[in-house]
């Protein structure tokens, strides 16, 4: 996985290697919510589909500490090459361009900003964790995709839950697997104490 950052361009841009093959990465990709939420540092308090391709929507970018409201117009050339076009904002858009590798696909990721932007404070410094969480989430889609309630969770719970949730939710997932961790420690010491200790009786 690469992010340049800016280039001569006004693009910066993030590639990731993802196990899906070029069909099934296109399929995940077509859920644009669900792609955009993925990023861990957007909290979305709107996503309103007004027509088929055409988004309202509203976040506070975590990473600029910007808060946007934008339309959303989706620029499609096929399923594996399309562009999510920005109303306002520095940002003209963000295109999306999947293609073939030896693992499996390439999920190509550039944020396009107009030439004459000087608001260098709105620039999303979010794209670089945007690639890296939505390869973990394939993984773990690929991993443990089989199993009905795991996907009812991530994707009915987990996706649209903020960042900080998602993050409080892990602290006491952990924390409740070491405190039974524990009691079963407790018990097994307690156990053997016990077979060890007890006398055995016999007729």
């Amino acid at each position: 996985m690469s992010n340049p950052g800016p280039g001569p361009a006004d693009a910066a841009w993030v590639v990731i290697e993802t196990p899906l093959v070029p069909g099934d990465l296109a399929a995940f990709c077509g859920d644009l919510e669900r792609l955009y939420r993925i990023n861990p540092y957007l909290e979305f308090g709107l996503w309103h589909e007004a027509a088929p391709g055409a988004f309202t929507v509203a976040f506070r970018n975590l990473s600029n500490k910007r808060e946007f409201e934008l339309q959303f117009a989706l620029e499609r050339i096929s399923a594996s090459d399309f562009t999510v076009r920005y109303d306002s904002g520095i940002k003209r858009g963000t295109r999306f361009e999947i293609e073939s590798a030896a693992t499996g696909s390439r999920l190509r990721i550039t944020d396009e900003y107009h030439g004459t932007a000087t608001d260098t404070g709105e620039v999303d410094k979010s794209l670089h964790a945007w690639g890296v969480a939505l390869r973990e989430y394939l993984l773990r889609e690929r991993r443990y995709g089989w199993c009905a309630p795991w996907r009812w969770y991530m994707r009915r719970v987990w996706v649209p839950m903020k960042p900080s949730a998602r993050r409080i939710t892990f602290i006491i997932l952990m924390v409740t697997l070491a405190e039974i961790a524990l009691i079963a420690l407790v018990l097994a010491i307690y156990w053997i104490e016990y077979r060890l200790y007890v006398p055995t009786t016999g007729l």
